[in-house]
Formats: C-alpha cells, structure tokens, sequence
C-alpha cells in the first residue's frame, strides 16, 4: 500500500540525510588512488568546467565528484605523493560576492579545509603550483576528460580535443622531460566496488524512480500525449528529493515503443497501442534505470501478452541466475536462450539459431535473425552514472555489485525490409511476413535494478510492478491521479504539422 504523499516526502528527505556519503570516505578513495600510483609524483584530477552560459545546467564529471564531492565548476584536485606521504590541494573559485549573484553562492578557500578537509587553494595558481611541482621532472598522472581514453558509445570512433586535452597538452609543452600518465582506469577500477553509502543512495534512486512509474501508470489514458507522462514521472522525481532525471527519458507510445533511444516524447498515443517508458532517477549524484511498457488503454491484447511474456520470461531466467562469483555472461545466455525460442514460437524467426544473409556484394556476411528484433546487451552497471563501471565487468559477480537486467524485443512495422532483399533471404522474407504483420509496432522492454547480496540478490526496483496482471490491476486505480490541463494539451496539439 502507497503511503499518503506527504508521508513519502518526508521518509525520502530523512532517508537522503542518512545516505550522505562521509567526507572520511573521500579521504579513503583518495589515499586508496594515490596508493595505486606506480610511484611518487604528482596526481591532476580534473573537474568539469563551467558551462559557456552559466544559466545552463552544470554537472561535475563523475571521476572528480568520486574524489572529492565537490560540485562547482573549473576545480582540479592535486594531490603530491612522496615517500608514501600524500598532501591534496583542492584548486577552486574564491568567493566572490559580486560572480555569486549569478552563480550562487561559492563553498570559498575556507570552506574547502572546514567541510572537505582539504587544502584550498585558488584555481588561478593552478598552472603556476604544478609549474613548481614538475620543475623537478616529477611524474605527472592524470585522471580527466580525456579524448583518447574511452568513453565513446562507437568503439574506434574519434572524438575532438576536450577541454581537459589542451590543459595537459599545455603542460607537456612547458615540461617536456615529464612523463605523462592517463590513470583515469585506476579511479574507475576503484568505482567498480560500491560502498555501503553509495549502495543507500543507488536504493534511493531506485525507490524514487519506482515511485514514479506507480505514480504515471494510474495517469496513462489514450489520447494523452508522451510528455505528459515524462513532465509526471520527472515532477515525480524532483518531488521526492531527487537532483532529476538520470538521463532523457525514453516515452515511446506504439511505433515509438521500437524505438530503442526515442526521446521526442511528443506523440498523442492510441486506444489499442503499447507504452515504452525508460524513466529513472539520479539521487544524490547516484542513477536508477527502470523500464516498463504498458498497454495505453490498461489492457494487454493477446499480441501484446506474447511479445510481453517472452521478455519477462527472459528477464526472470536471467536473475535466477543472480549468485556472487557467477559470471554476468551467464545471465545473458539464460535470458537469449528464452528469446530466440519465443520468437521462433510467433514466427518471428525461422529457429533460435537461423540466421540469414546480411552481407553486401563485397563482403559476404552471416547475421542471427534474433538480432531483427534484440539489438542491446542484456544490462549494465549503474553507479555515479546510469552506464558505470562493477567488478564483474573483469570477473564474476560479487557482493555488493549493482546493475540492470533489460531483455527487449522491437517489432518494427518494417522489419521485413530490413533484410536485405537478395534470393538467400526470400524464403525468409515471405516466412516471416504475416507474424510481422501481427506484431508490427510492438516494443517491449522490461528493465529492473539489481543487487547482489550474500544470500542471492535484491530487486530494488521492485516497487513497481512487472507482471501482466499486476500492471493491468495498478493503471485500474484512480487514486492519486494528478489532474491534467486538458486545454492546454490541446492547443499544443493543434501547433503540430
């Protein structure tokens, strides 16, 4: 049973106090780092700069704020190691009353030695303090924004030179007999393994996202526009304590609903169509990442149940799966052994394992036909950012590892073209036409966080539901439902081509 809204708000703000992260625990992640240099020298951790209009949103980069909490803008974190004796500086802005009308008010060079224990020092000596530092040739090891470091979503794709690029480049050019190490894989490393106050805050992501989904499921009716659901969830979010949404939610109604990174979110959806709803909450710097699709009007048809079944079967094969050591490719092959067999069950495929011609005239080339309909992985880490890092990404699962299990198929209305129309694939083609037919702009994902604990695992997204008829028996309610400016939806309807 919900509890009455005020109620909530106020178990979500006591809660928030006592999931703070300690400043004794960055103290430990940045003796746990500076420990991890292959030897003495300087360390530079970059944080993110400010944003080129200072009214637009400013987030800190997720390495930095792992060290050091601190979240205003063009800060860089030193720390000197020497002999196994570390001291850390702490570069900031200065307080300035005048800026402050603009930006707000700033943590200042006191601020930072009275509540991060940290040594302030003003961002402007910055050049100048590691200008001292590696007139020695001192090592200098980085850990920054960096274009030759990852964190392209396209392996091999190149990225432009970031801000962080030319800071280094800079230094390099002024101290040419330093070495220079990128160490930003040691602090992701160190992400892997949460802590018990990160594992609070990434529960409370996830009870308020959930709160969310509960909150717009009793709201969904044909005829309702996309955004109207989005504006409800992120209301519902920020209303409970979080910083806002963990990334742009995802509301796809019927031929949306197969797509997998649709954000428009300004369709008016239809009696009879699905809902795709990828919403989720960031909490204290921590992320959620929840989906669920729904039928708009309440009620699965019987092409929407056999489409929803399949992935629910997969996603529940897999977190059976879900044991400290075992391995996460494990999880990934209980759930695609229930997909492949579905969709070879509806017509979708022709068998589990067929596949068909997807080369071009140059090069020949076999693809799954599963692949038609499940384009993702099964799921991943979430932590300071949906995407994080876990030490299962190098080994088994482990105590205390968090991530998503979020098993989708997309039935396109023009899956069908999408094979390549040679003679290898005819028979294929007209196979698969009718099921197509019968399926076509139905996309379902369903997405859950998980935890790994010493007996097994912890759903904590669980407090939405999942299952057909719990879903079905939740969007029945009435209560609770946040009336909606009809008027106004409207006129914005009428504005649209």
């Amino acid at each position: 049973m919900l509890m009455p809204r005020s109620l909530a708000l106020l178990a979500c703000a006591a809660s928030l106090l006592g999931a703070q992260i300690p400043q004794s625990e960055y103290q430990t992640r940045r003796a746990s780092l500076a420990s991890s240099l292959p030897g003495d020298g300087v360390l530079l951790v970059l944080g993110a700069p400010e944003r080129p209009a200072n009214y637009e949103l400013f987030w800190q980069s997720e390495n930095f704020r792992y060290l050091t909490g601190f979240l205003e803008p063009n800060a860089a974190l030193v720390i000197v190691r020497r002999n196994g004796a570390d001291h850390a500086m702490l570069f900031l802005e200065p307080k300035d009353p005048a800026q402050e009308v603009w930006t707000g008010e700033r943590l200042g060079l006191a601020g930072a030695a009275q509540q991060l224990r940290l040594d302030g020092r003003n961002a402007s000596a910055l050049r100048l303090v590691l200008d001292s530092l590696l007139s020695g040739g001192a090592a200098l090891y980085a850990v920054g924004d960096f274009s030759r470091g990852g964190g392209s979503d396209v392996p091999g794709e190149a990225r432009p030179r970031t801000v962080d690029d030319q800071f280094l480049d800079a230094v390099k050019t002024r101290h040419r007999d330093v070495k220079v190490s990128d160490v930003s894989d040691l602090v992701m490393k160190q992400r892997g393994k949460k802590s018990a106050a990160e594992l609070a805050l990434i529960r409370e992501a996830a009870t308020v996202s959930a709160a969310a989904h509960r909150e717009v499921l009793r709201a969904i009716k044909p005829g309702m526009a996309e955004f109207e659901i989005q504006a409800l969830a992120e209301y519902t979010f920020r209303r409970n304590g979080a910083d806002g949404p963990s990334y742009g939610s995802i509301v796809g109604s019927g031929p949306n609903s197969t797509t997998l990174h649709y954000n428009r979110d300004d369709r008016f959806m239809r009696d009879g169509e699905v809902l795709t709803m990828d919403m989720a909450a960031y909490y204290g710097g921590y992320s959620a990442d929840i989906t669920r699709t729904v039928p708009v009007n309440g009620k699965f048809t019987a092409a929407q149940r056999d489409i929803y079944g399949i992935v629910l079967g997969a996603q529940t094969a897999a977190e059976r799966q879900i044991k400290a050591g075992v391995k996460y490719a494990v999880l990934n092959d209980s759930a695609l052994a229930v997909l492949k067999g579905g969709l070879a069950r509806l017509g979708l495929i022709e068998s589990p394992d067929a596949t068909y011609d997807c080369g071009t005239a140059a090069r020949a080339a076999k693809c799954p036909q599963y692949r038609l309909y499940y384009m993702h992985g099964l799921g991943h880490p979430i932590g300071l950012d949906v995407h994080d890092v876990d030490a299962y990404t190098q080994a088994g699962l482990a105590e205390g590892s968090v991530f998503t299990i979020e098993p989708g198929l997309y039935v396109r209305a023009n899956t069908v073209d999408v094979i390549p129309d040679v003679p290898a694939n005819a028979a294929l083609r007209a196979k698969i036409a009718f099921a197509v037919a019968k399926y076509a702009n139905i996309g379902v994902r369903i997405e859950d966080d998980f935890l790994v604990t010493a007996t097994g695992f912890d759903r904590i997204s669980a407090g939405v539901p999942r299952e057909i008829d719990a879903i079905e028996r939740e969007m029945a309610r009435t209560d609770g439902v946040s009336p909606r400016n009809a008027d106004q939806v409207e006129r914005y309807r009428k504005l649209r081509p």
